[in-house]
């Protein structure tokens, strides 16, 4: 198996649910309190909680509390370890075509001779 972060498979869980990337969308704007990341939802405050303590968990956002006001941010650099083992995967694909394809143009010139 190939090396990658141990945090990894975190990530893609934290990335997998709807309502997790449309609060990371509303949180690449900038720092938001909960309940304006609630609004949109319809769910109740005690499931977005457990959604916001998955991206939590995956290092995807931080929080801050200020009185009865938890506001939420964007962690950008937590995607890294993800965009890192992307890219790590498309050029294994990328090279793994490109020997396909040449090895199908070498059969195409042998059935022309």
């Amino acid at each position: 198996m190939a090396k990658h972060d141990s945090n990894l498979s975190l990530l893609f869980h934290a990335l997998a649910d709807p309502t997790r990337r449309a609060m990371l969308s509303r949180l690449a704007e900038g720092p938001a309190p909960v309940t304006e990341l609630a609004n949109p939802t319809g769910l109740r405050l005690p499931t977005v909680m457990r959604h916001l303590s998955v991206l939590e968990e995956a290092g995807l956002i931080t929080t801050a509390k200020d009185g009865r006001v938890r506001t939420c941010a964007i962690v950008p650099e937590a995607l890294i370890p993800m965009r890192t083992w992307l890219d790590e995967q498309r050029a294994i694909w990328e090279a793994r075509l490109d020997r396909l394809d040449d090895y199908v143009m070498n059969l195409k010139k042998e059935r022309e001779k």
